[in-house]
């Protein structure tokens, strides 16, 4: 098929976001694109809950301030189950640097948050990235 779409190896995300309007906002958005939403929470108990389950993620895109909790023990529980993660949030924590593939600092557009899943995926399949958008930082251990 000459323009059918392109096999992802992303496609399963979990969303973990605490602004109500951002979170529906990234679920219709991912949706259309084709990504398989597994879960959108806004409690780190919650989204620990999914990691640990059945489904398969491939991606957790995580805010850092969450109502119960900190996004850190997100990232921390989902690279401990070799699920990539990208923050989400406006301050990328350099502290956890470690865990995830990069930063996406709010506020972003779209387009943004598409051009950075396309750079972790691209890096996941050892091609190099597109231009990447000015507020986000691919971490030095995927890049």
């Amino acid at each position: 098929m000459l323009f059918g779409k392109k096999k992802r190896r992303i496609h399963n995300i979990l969303i973990v976001e605490d602004e109500p309007l951002v979170a529906f906002d990234n679920e219709h958005l991912l949706g259309d694109e084709g990504f398989e939403i597994v879960d959108t929470t806004d409690s780190v108990t919650e989204a620990i809950a999914v990691i640990d389950g059945d489904m398969p993620v491939d991606l957790v895109l995580v805010d850092v301030k969450l109502k119960d909790g900190s996004g850190i023990d997100v990232a921390k529980a989902a690279h401990d189950a070799g699920m990539r993660v990208l923050f989400v949030t406006g301050n990328c924590p350099t502290e956890a640097r470690e865990l995830a593939s990069g930063c996406l600092a709010k506020p972003y557009s779209p387009r943004d948050l598409l051009a950075a899943i396309d750079a972790i995926e691209a890096v996941a399949d050892g091609k190099k990235h597109k231009k990447l958008p000015r507020n986000f930082s691919l971490f030095a251990a995927d890049a």
